[in-house]
């Protein structure tokens, strides 16, 4: 496709109200300067698309290192094609310089992956390095024209994803881009072109290249965008999904109700948090770990083997410590909250991650009527004046009661107390 003789239209849905200010401040401030600025992206994509952009990328001329320049309160990120962000209090909006579409400057490895590159170009060229088409269209707000290199505009009609060039290079080039398809795929209601998905066995194995973090990255993109079911129901058919999770079991019934229950939050507007969805992807796995070693352990007893379960997943994606931790102690509680001893329930109820440990048993609860009943027990409990939740306690089944300390044992405490899930718990377990 020839790169000289963009379309141009000026007849479309994007308005003015729809556009950040402080974007536009960007764009304004780079004209000032002498440089061509225009909005280029996701932003530009959902506005035609009819959904409201919540991110805004600025595409120009000026070098990043004149972009740094021109805004105090900006800095470079990236190793293999530097940008700007520029900061508007909590608002960052993102300055990437065009690039070229083919130059020496582009250093790749043996398998064909991007590591570098430091090649500057022109619109044309830089529309042309873009990954789908939909996302290379550029809207010039002083002449309110979407200009359009590849075809772009009529791939959103068609709601198609295509990649812009030839797909198996350009999967090479970044793997992590067969991944955004599918999450536009969900996002948009778009179909997948048939030569993306030929290369999907081939993609799979080179996400091994990709830094871990980067990986993580992209899974909050894909999880907890609003989108999570039809995510995750395309993944689960494909390779990818060994590739990101390993030991997680795809036709889990859990996985698609927690993937349903994420989504439904989001559009609530409640607070989601990835540490969630990481005890419900590797839950399996743990139980299977326990089972294992010991096949009448009651589940979620072993310190150690939860944190074998992050160990083999860290080898795929990058987990932050704070949503291990948030995992393990939602798998902690649940052998609490399934026994419900009466001297224990006010030290649950009143633990930090309780309700989200009682949401991950209501989930299980759905594949299980001895787990359903103790999960509606715990929702009436939650709910209950103090006489209430009293008379409920005193109407649980009688256990056998805790065995009394033998007389001839030594009567001095342990100066670390421990429990089963090991010391390293009990700090955070009390605070």
């Amino acid at each position: 496709m020839s790169a000289t003789a963009p379309t141009r239209v000026s007849e479309h849905n994007i308005a003015s109200d729809q556009l950040d200010n402080h974007a536009l401040d960007v764009i304004h401030k780079l004209n000032d300067a002498g440089f061509d600025a225009y909005l280029v992206g996701g932003c530009v994509r959902d506005a035609l698309c009819g959904v409201i952009p919540k991110d805004f990328d600025v595409a120009t001329n000026a070098k990043p290192e004149e972009v740094r320049a021109l805004f105090r309160r900006s800095r470079l990120v990236g190793r293999r094609f530097p940008i700007a962000h520029v900061r508007y209090g909590r608002n960052l909006i993102e300055v990437s310089t065009f690039r070229q579409a083919q130059h020496d400057n582009i250093e790749t490895n043996a398998q064909g992956l991007i590591v570098k590159d430091r090649a500057f170009g022109t619109m044309a060229e830089d529309a042309f390095r873009r990954d789908f088409s939909i996302n290379a269209l550029y809207f010039d707000v002083s002449s309110n024209e979407i200009i359009d290199y590849v075809g772009g505009i009529e791939d959103l009609a068609a709601k198609r994803l295509r990649l812009i060039g030839d797909p198996q290079q350009r999967l090479a080039e970044d793997p992590v881009r067969l991944l955004r398809a599918m999450r536009f795929a969900a996002k948009l209601g778009f179909t997948i072109d048939p030569n993306i998905l030929d290369h999907v066995e081939d993609t799979a194995e080179r996400l091994e290249e990709i830094p871990r973090a980067r990986l993580f990255d992209e899974f909050l993109k894909l999880f907890l965008s609003g989108y999570a079911v039809p995510v995750w129901l395309t993944l689960k058919e494909t390779p990818l999904v060994r590739s990101l999770f390993p030991s997680c079991n795809p036709d889990s019934r859990l996985v698609l109700n927690a993937m349903r229950s994420t989504d439904e939050r989001i559009a609530q507007d409640m607070p989601v948090t990835p540490g969630f969805l990481l005890a419900v992807l590797l839950w399996d796995d743990f139980c299977s770990r326990q089972l294992e070693q010991n096949p009448d352990a009651k589940p979620a007893l072993n310190y150690e083997l939860a944190m074998d379960t992050f160990a083999v997943q860290q080898q795929h994606i990058s987990l932050p410590r704070r949503f291990t931790m948030f995992a393990r102690e939602v798998w902690q509680l649940q052998p609490r909250l399934e026994a419900r001893h009466p001297r224990q329930i006010p030290r649950v109820i009143s633990h930090k991650r309780f309700r989200a440990a009682y949401d991950f048993l209501v989930l299980r609860g759905a594949e299980d009527s001895k787990l359903e009943e103790c999960g509606q027990w715990w929702e009436t409990f939650q709910h209950a004046d103090q006489g209430e939740r009293k008379n409920m306690i005193d109407n649980l089944p009688k256990g056998k009661g805790r065995k009394r300390r033998s007389r001839g044992g030594s009567k001095k405490k342990s100066q670390t107390p421990t429990n089963e899930f090991g010391s390293d718990y009990n700090s955070s377990f009390n605070k």
